[in-house]
């Protein structure tokens, strides 16, 4: 069975199909899917999602691009959801420089680091975006030594990586695997050790090829694992085998 590590299913580009969708997933070989939040609202329908369907979890969290509203109570929001046993991290939380119009990035850091502590607080690990902000991400990381996590879609270089696994982390991969252009993280897939890899599809976003475009769902989380076998030289099963187990053990699923 595949475990899809990433997908947003409270996107409202599923609101025509979401439940017939998720209720096929395992005929699909998907065995289980977390669902993390980028808001309160997200992460509040995030959690609804998880305790619908025995096979959905959710991650509770404040992404950076949505944190220009943040106040210290929504710790406190995302503190009473992440006591519900369908919650099996804080996320999708961390830096974003890319877009011109994202909140500052003195903000982001403080709800990070403010996440972070959260994290470290409920014995939690965390999912972390991170684009174009890879040297403040990893320092930020790097102040709290027993916070565990995975860079979801990494696009760090080779050597950001084995720095993260060095210190316990996980890297996840979604469909930019497979594109034309990807090159960075076919380089880090096989310099990496297969034990610390978790495959995602960050759906409805990053569609893998050959269907590129369209809109993106878990069943697609097996042209990622088949990206994976090919770059290591594996067949498609074990990559699938071993990122199922690395994905259970990762969230305590």
């Amino acid at each position: 069975m595949l475990f899809d590590t990433h997908a947003h299913y409270d996107d409202e580009r599923f609101d025509g199909d979401r439940e017939a969708l998720l209720a096929g997933m395992p005929e699909k070989n998907v065995g289980l899917i977390v669902n993390p939040g980028c808001d309160i609202s997200s992460s509040r329908t995030a959690v609804a999602l998880a305790e619908s369907f025995d096979f959905v979890y959710a991650a509770v969290g404040i992404h950076p691009e949505n944190c220009g509203d943040f106040e210290p109570g929504m710790i406190d929001r995302l503190r009473q959801m992440a006591k519900n046993p369908r919650v099996v991290a804080i996320g999708e939380i961390g830096l974003d420089y890319y877009w011109a119009e994202n909140p500052p990035r003195e903000l982001q850091q403080e709800v990070l680091r403010r996440q972070l502590r959260l994290a470290e607080e409920l014995g939690l690990p965390v999912i972390i975006h991170d684009r174009d902000a890879h040297g403040d991400t990893l320092e930020m990381v790097r102040e709290f030594p027993r916070v565990r996590g995975v860079f979801h879609c990494f696009a760090g270089s080779a050597e950001m990586a084995r720095e993260l696994i060095k210190i316990g982390w996980m890297l996840s991969f979604n469909g930019a695997v497979t594109f034309k252009n990807a090159k960075k993280a076919p380089e880090v897939i096989a310099a990496v050790p297969l034990e610390k890899l978790m495959i995602e599809t960050d759906a409805p976003y990053l569609t893998p090829v050959p269907h590129r475009g369209e809109r993106n769902d878990s069943s697609y989380v097996r042209l990622v694992a088949e990206k994976i076998a090919q770059i290591k030289g594996l067949t498609p099963e074990e990559v699938e085998k071993a990122t199922w187990e690395n994905g259970r053990r990762f969230f305590g699923v």
